[in-house]
């Protein structure tokens, strides 16, 4: 094992998400500034509390490269992650066995809820049959691992393989650690990122009975992150993949480089259970850690795509961590902008569609909108790039993830230079 530290490099991605089912449609709708959140179809008959989400249009499994068994034994999470992999190794020519050996690439996909609308199907089944009812691919597509197993399966990657639940820093930790391992020489690639598909009745229910969800029946002022009109985030599905690689792996090969992963924080808030820790200083901490790695110097042009999902207390806590991080003048200098406010909470996918879109921010030096801010929260008083994208000469951009249970993560871009 080659352990002398190595450069890490983004050489594909692919996304399946409420505003687009490719990387080209989502960097289109996201730049315009299209809002992929609407009424909420296929539970119409549900008397639900929440009558609007960012679900995923017009996605066709077999057209996104699975096949029919793939489709059959494969909940929809897991057809969103497979689907979106199958995107990004297309990106970064990648070939199991032909310019990677099957040992040195991995697969770190993560799902916050796993396969949830097969275990409500399934626990239909036991409830008006029994056990005999239940299926025997019950266990396989419902657990959260498979996401990542499958996609395994699907490019032969038999590198190390992890799968990480940390509810909505979920698929951020997942590119994290997969920054680390190809770092340390552990693998040459990896697949890594998240996918979720929790758009169902039992966990609007559970959302909502919490408190969580934004109420209103019009989708284009349900969600809005740092606006004093906020009043809870928006439900969304779908997935995000990157391929990670090593710099002397992508170079050896004659790699497209989309950009360098440059740092990772994380830590957790060990406050409250969904809560986030008021004054923002474990967050402030975790953002400290990647842009320390990242070497980030006052003065540089700074992208943040914020966790911001709209809830009254996350976008205040978020605000002061990135305040802290930074020191006052730096955090007024940084463009921000919480692409929820498009795409909705993806909750275990949300960070690895965000990295996305970030990286993509950095390739094309545009800042992308936090649409639905026309009246800004005193408490929230940085440069959140309000309506409309804003072209930027950027240097380095970060996406933060701040998830149930305290979890807190950033990973850090730059654009590569030799």
């Amino acid at each position: 094992m080659n352990m002398k530290q190595q450069r890490v490099v983004i050489t594909g991605m692919g996304g399946i998400t409420p505003v687009g089912n490719t990387i080209h449609d989502i960097w289109s709708a996201i730049v315009a500034g299209q809002c992929g959140i609407d009424t909420i179809r296929g539970f119409e008959n549900d008397n639900l509390p929440i009558h609007v989400a960012g679900q995923v249009k017009n996605f066709d499994p077999i057209q996104a490269g699975l096949s029919q068994s793939e489709v059959r034994h494969y909940d929809v999470f897991c057809q969103f992650a497979t689907a979106a992999a199958i995107q990004a190794m297309q990106q970064s020519g990648l070939v199991s066995g032909e310019n990677i050996a099957p040992h040195r690439l991995g697969v770190y996909i993560g799902s916050g809820i796993g396969g949830m609308s097969t275990f409500i199907t399934q626990t239909q089944n036991y409830l008006e049959r029994g056990a005999r009812g239940v299926s025997p691919l019950f266990i396989p597509m419902m657990i959260a691992n498979m996401g990542g197993g499958n996609t395994a399966i699907k490019f032969n990657a038999q590198g190390p393989n992890l799968t990480t639940i940390a509810a909505c820093a979920t698929s951020t930790n997942s590119i994290g650690e997969a920054y680390l391992a190809i770092q340390s020489g552990r693998a040459d690639a990896i697949i890594a990122g998240g996918a979720e598909a929790a758009i169902n009745p039992l966990a609007i229910g559970g959302f909502a009975n919490c408190r969580a969800l934004a109420t209103t029946d019009n989708p284009l002022a349900a969600c809005l992150p740092f606006d004093k009109r906020r009043g809870g985030f928006v439900m969304a599905e779908g997935a995000g993949i990157l391929v990670l690689e090593s710099l002397e792996h992508a170079l050896q090969r004659g790699a497209n480089i989309i950009a360098e992963v440059c740092g990772y924080g994380h830590t957790c808030d060990a406050y409250h259970y969904t809560a986030p820790r008021p004054d923002g200083s474990v967050t402030a901490r975790c953002i400290s850690d990647a842009l320390q790695q990242a070497n980030y110097q006052a003065g540089e042009n700074l992208y943040i795509n914020a966790h911001g999902t709209g809830t009254a207390m996350n976008d205040a806590a978020e605000t002061q961590a990135i305040k802290l991080a930074l020191g006052e003048e730096e955090a007024r200098r940084a463009s921000i902008s919480s692409t929820k406010s498009m795409t909705g909470h993806a909750l275990g996918a949300a960070g690895a569609v965000e990295l996305i879109i970030s990286a993509l921010a950095l390739q094309h030096d545009i800042v992308p909108p936090t649409i639905g801010l026309t009246e800004p929260d005193p408490a929230c008083d940085l440069n959140y790039t309000p309506l409309q994208a804003q072209p930027r000469t950027l240097d380095i951009a970060i996406s933060n993830s701040l998830g149930f249970g305290g979890h807190n993560a950033t990973v850090a871009l730059r654009k590569y230079h030799a």
